[in-house]
């Protein structure tokens, strides 16, 4: 029976859990991001990003082993449509450690790969579940990867190589939600 008060379910789908959103939302909050220089990785050119959860942090250390992941995995970029470039997220995550490798592909397309594994231990990174996608604070990097990427490269003008400089210092620092 309704009784007439509004219900925060009201009108809304069954598979949308006002709970687990609602929870969600008051854990939110911000996490570090830094620019970790633009670097080459597997035949492409690799702009590195660092991501750090509250109390974790990424170092030299964990870049270097990620760039190692990312070579190997780019090593068959042109197999996939490759265009030679690419963006490294290192996420020292409050779960575990997450390195995404998203490079740019033939038909305005990208490819992702995310490899997850437990906090400090870069040598148990492994490729992510079928379906895994970049949690919120690794798409707000990925978002304006995408601007800088359509910026420079495609909307630029010039030779490439000052487009590719341009793409390089275009960077996100600071913390993002």
């Amino acid at each position: 029976m309704h009784d007439g008060r509004m219900s925060n379910r009201e009108g809304l789908p069954a598979a949308v859990d006002t709970e687990a959103l609602l929870a969600l939302a008051q854990g939110h909050h911000e996490r570090t991001v830094r620019a970790a220089g633009t670097r080459e990785a597997g035949g492409h050119l690799v702009k590195a990003y660092s991501l750090q959860a509250p109390g974790r942090t990424v170092t030299e250390q964990d870049i270097a082993a990620a760039l190692r992941i990312t070579a190997a995995h780019l090593e068959l970029g042109r197999v996939r449509g490759s265009l030679g470039l690419a963006v490294l997220i290192v996420h020292a995550g409050g779960d575990g450690d997450y390195v995404l490798v998203q490079s740019w592909i033939e038909g305005h397309m990208s490819d992702l790969a995310v490899f997850t594994g437990p906090a400090g231990h870069a040598d148990q990174l492994r490729p992510g579940r079928t379906g895994l996608a970049p949690c919120v604070w690794e798409g707000a990097i990925l978002a304006h990867e995408r601007d800088a990427f359509s910026r420079h490269v495609l909307d630029g003008s010039g030779p490439i190589t000052n487009r590719l400089t341009a793409w390089g210092a275009d960077t996100l620092t600071g913390t993002v939600r």
